[in-house]
């Protein structure tokens, strides 16, 4: 009698056993499907995330990467500027794509109206903030450092030891004591952290791509070394009240230096005073110092500022003129002349009269 009874226990086994695995398998489907569906709500919100910004204030906020700094902190950066949301999801993103070791050091300019996609590629591209300088037309080493410190890139102290580092001049190819008159005025654009010494030698790389060959061999023809045409460019530049003028003003130069008389120049004894107070004075006039062109004869040791492009094209081509004198007409003009005689009664006139 038991024994006729195993099969039917062993088949209601098997039943029950086949019932229960199927419940599992619906179970363990079930929770598959779910996880598929959570696991798709999750990367949705992820997408949708990567794409909207944090706000639409469009503020610009300045954040400085430092080097071997985690990013972790990074982001925790980026969540107190305002510029993310959910730190967590930018974490998530940025270590899925492989961003987070990416990452380039430097200061960056980042607005909340950027999405989190967007802010990464930036960090990760090193699209660092660049800090614009422009340096006008007839500064000198001192003005040129004022404005580094002003822009926040450099010390006045640390630009101006570089500047007038004599071996680096040399090294440089310069046949000068500092970099006077070879820091090419113009519009430039550098990062925060960069070098007293890499700032000075993209200025005179923009000098040597506006200084041709060409130009070299023209000073050789006049007789004159590159660093006297730049030194008398650089009095054309501060002498010059109208641009036109410069041709004018670098043909009394020149039809002078042939004469061998003096060129008597204000700038440049201006250049060698001390706490200059802007008042230039008949004492000052008759003092010597090694850029007093009313005491010495022909050009003073150096550039006594930082000439542009028009002034060192007129010290290379003047304009061909018998004028020997000018004086200011104080209306950013001068009166030019070809005698002493002439010149006495421009001064009369457009000087002493006032």
């Amino acid at each position: 009698m038991r024994a006729s009874r195993l099969p039917q226990n062993f088949d209601f086994l098997q039943r029950h056993q086949k019932l229960r695995l199927k419940k599992i398998k619906i179970i363990l489907t079930i929770i598959a499907l779910l996880s598929i569906l959570i696991a798709g709500l999750i990367l949705l919100d992820l997408r949708q995330y990567a794409g909207q910004s944090a706000s639409p204030n469009h503020i610009n906020k300045f954040v400085t990467i430092h080097r071997g700094e985690s990013f972790k902190t990074l982001t925790a950066e980026l969540h107190q500027a305002a510029l993310i949301r959910y730190p967590y999801k930018f974490r998530i993103i940025a270590r899925f794509k492989g961003y987070d070791k990416q990452i380039k050091a430097g200061e960056y300019q980042l607005s909340p109206t950027l999405s989190p996609l967007e802010i990464l590629n930036i960090l990760t591209l090193g699209k660092i903030y660049l800090h614009r300088l422009t340096v006008p037309e007839g500064y000198n080493l001192h003005q040129i450092a004022t404005l580094i410190a002003q822009a926040g890139l450099e010390t006045e102290e640390n630009f101006l030891k570089a500047a007038e580092n004599t071996a680096a001049v040399k090294a440089g190819g310069i046949d000068a004591d500092t970099f006077e008159g070879y820091l090419f005025p113009n519009t430039y654009y550098f990062p925060k952290g960069i070098r007293a010494d890499q700032i000075i030698a993209e200025m005179v790389r923009q000098f040597w791509k506006v200084f041709t060959p060409e130009w070299k061999k023209r000073a050789q023809n006049l007789n004159l070394s590159v660093h006297q045409i730049v030194t008398l460019a650089s009095m054309i530049e501060k002498e010059t009240g109208t641009a036109s003028e410069r041709p004018l003003i670098a043909s009394v130069f020149h039809n002078r230096l042939k004469k061998r008389i003096r060129l008597a120049s204000d700038p440049t004894v201006i250049y060698g005073l001390k706490n200059f107070d802007g008042n230039i004075t008949r004492k000052h006039l008759t003092t010597y110092s090694p850029y007093n062109t009313y005491l010495i004869h022909g050009l003073p040791p150096g550039p006594i500022a930082n000439p542009g492009i028009k002034s060192l094209e007129a010290a290379l081509y003047p304009e061909e003129t018998n004028f020997l004198y000018f004086v200011s007409k104080r209306d950013n003009t001068h009166k030019f002349s070809k005698n002493i005689k002439d010149h006495y009664k421009a001064v009369r006139k457009y000087q002493l009269s006032r």
